[in-house]
């Protein structure tokens, strides 16, 4: 049996109690490692678990996906995956693997940012299209989101932005040269990503438009969702830009038509109370 554990969001503790006694009775366990990280380190989660975790990067998951599932028709393996194996990112390509070599699997789900940004007061069922924001580069800078966002935001929905992550990155460099060297891991803050949607905002007023986001558009930024110093602030986009919510993982809210419940909520974590005061939060039903 092939066993996809989501680990949910926090510390070791937050699998189930399912998910524990999958990963108990299985031969091997893969720790996906590329697309989340959590609030503790490996050794923390083998201890809790009483399991060595075999690191599946994503060279591994991507290039390698049959030697995780090798002999997993006669042993149990289990795949561990921070918040649902489901989730931000799909793990389709390895069910699918291993439905063709004839190995039965099984899912057993957990928490995700996927559903836990409702800690906000945001109502989930308001949401819609969910948009990752990646890093720019001094030659690549795509603003395809941020047509997403204003498509949301037309029809009154919220959006969630999943911002980039950057784990064992190459350079061009030594890429083209087949180095294995890897650049530090970056992740992406709320503030580096409000400032990516603040340029695009100038750069479509140049162009002659005026973008259905701009800088009193109410966002929320969430820090570490799940953990015990987990963060929520609320302001407007300009506001995001200069918040600081420390470690990662961050993501951001780009708000729509808003219920007064969730207006309530959102006060509840505003960097600047006089914010509710002025136009930007007056797009509510």
């Amino acid at each position: 049996m092939l066993y996809l554990v989501g680990l949910g969001l926090g510390d070791a503790k937050d699998i189930t109690v399912k998910g524990l006694e999958a990963v108990r009775r299985c031969g091997r366990v893969y720790l996906e490692a590329y697309t989340s990280v959590l609030a503790v380190g490996k050794e923390a989660l083998e201890e809790f678990y009483g399991k060595e975790l075999i690191l599946a990067d994503r060279e591994m998951v991507e290039q390698e996906a049959d030697s995780i599932l090798k002999e997993a028709d006669v042993c149990d393996v289990a795949f561990l995956v921070i918040g649902d194996p489901f989730g931000a990112t799909t793990h389709s390509d390895l069910v699918l693997r291993a439905v063709k070599l004839g190995i039965p699997y099984k899912v057993i789900h957990n928490a995700s940012i996927m559903n836990a940004v409702g800690c906000c007061g945001l109502q989930l069922y308001n949401f819609g299209e969910t948009v990752s924001i990646v890093f720019w580069t001094d030659t690549w800078k795509p603003e395809s989101f941020f047509d997403k966002i204003e498509k949301n935001r037309q029809n009154g929905t919220h959006t969630l932005c999943l911002l980039d992550i950057k784990v064992k990155e190459q350079s061009l460099e030594n890429l083209m040269k087949g180095r294995k060297i890897y650049e530090p891991p970056r992740y992406m803050s709320v503030n580096q990503a409000a400032e990516q949607l603040l340029a695009i905002i100038q750069n479509r007023r140049l162009q002659g438009q005026e973008p259905g986001i701009t800088e009193n558009t109410v966002c929320v930024g969430l820090a570490r969702v799940g953990a015990p110093d987990q963060k929520i602030a609320s302001g407007t986009l300009l506001q995001m830009s200069a918040v600081e919510l420390g470690s990662p993982l961050h993501s951001l809210i780009i708000t729509g038509t808003m219920h007064p419940l969730e207006l309530e909520m959102l006060k509840l974590f505003s960097v600047d109370s006089s914010s509710f005061e002025n136009n930007a939060f007056q797009r509510t039903t």
